[in-house]
């Protein structure tokens, strides 16, 4: 197949639904190779099938592309392994890695139980690093023995991990631990040929259709869906693809026609006593500061 991704080999983990499947389609009529993840938990994150996985590279190859699906949990060392193994065991390379897998378990923080916490944070932050250590180790490797890739991952941060969300404690603390390791993998594996960039999306999908129906719901006069999560596609699909070199370590925002590049921390207002300050100094110097602070967006669902 021709496009901009010909020849590639891509891994997508969550890619049974929603976002991955969206994402595994458009990497696919753009010529990559995909290997579709997804272990195929409910809306909360319990049981498993593989039906999804399944049914995303069977809609693929219906379409003449390529695909094989893998259907182990990547939020455990051996099955994000085993995904960097299909890859290779099947089309014998890997060139990027999609991490996309997740789901939510919305509390109020004096609500939220400690295995709320935890499951929310494996999927999406474990979720995330596992997959990206084993192809790391991989194209490590493929560098070393003179082969140096044009290889890309792509991780998925949220607005809830910029601004914070309100009922979404773990979720949020998740997909900022998303954009630090982002930022730190872009750093390490640059020698390697790798670039790691990170998005925000804003689609309809399995964790926003409920608590957000009314604006995820598609247009009734069968306008431009914005919420149609085939939007986010191309900048992932061009992430992934050898046409983005020289882009890494970045975060974006995408919805609908919209792609924004976001601005990390930068220090921003100071001031400096030359010394040590009292504590009530030290609150004047702040209260100071404050005012001359670029503000920063509103935490989600605050009122």
């Amino acid at each position: 197949m021709n496009g901009i991704c010909a020849g590639r080999v891509v891994a997508v983990t969550g890619a049974g639904r929603g976002l991955g499947r969206a994402h595994a389609l458009a990497l696919a009529a753009e010529g990559a190779r995909v290997v579709a993840g997804d272990l195929g938990t409910d809306p909360a994150g319990t049981g498993a099938s593989t039906e999804p996985a399944w049914r995303t590279a069977e809609e693929i190859r219906q379409r003449g592309g390529e695909a094989v699906a893998h259907t182990g949990d990547i939020a455990t060392d051996a099955g994000a392994a085993s995904l960097i193994a299909t890859a290779l065991e099947t089309y014998g390379r890997l060139d990027a890695l999609v991490n996309n897998a997740g789901f939510v378990r919305d509390r109020m923080l004096v609500n939220l139980g400690e295995d709320d916490w935890d499951a929310v944070v494996r999927v999406h932050l474990k979720g995330h690093f596992l997959p990206l250590r084993h192809a790391a180790a991989h194209w490590r490797a493929e560098t070393k023995a003179g082969r140096t890739p044009q290889a890309r991952v792509v991780n998925t941060t949220s607005g809830a991990g910029l601004l914070g969300s309100v009922g979404q404690a773990n979720y949020a603390a998740a997909k900022a631990g998303v954009v630090a390791l982002t930022l730190v993998a872009a750093a390490e594996l640059a020698r390697y040929g790798v670039q790691v960039n990170a998005l925000a999306p804003a689609a309809r999908t399995r964790m926003t259709e409920g608590p957000f129906a009314e604006a995820m719901a598609p247009p009734a006069d069968g306008g431009f869906d914005t919420m149609a999560p085939a939007n986010v596609s191309p900048l992932v699909v061009w992430l992934a693809s050898a046409d983005s070199d020289g882009v890494t370590g970045q975060v974006f925002e995408a919805e609908a026609g919209r792609i924004t590049v976001m601005e990390g921390w930068h220090p921003g207002p100071t001031t400096d006593k030359g010394e040590r300050w009292t504590p009530a100094e030290a609150g004047r110097a702040v209260r100071a500061l404050l005012p001359r602070m670029r503000l920063p967006g509103p935490v989600h669902g605050a009122p």
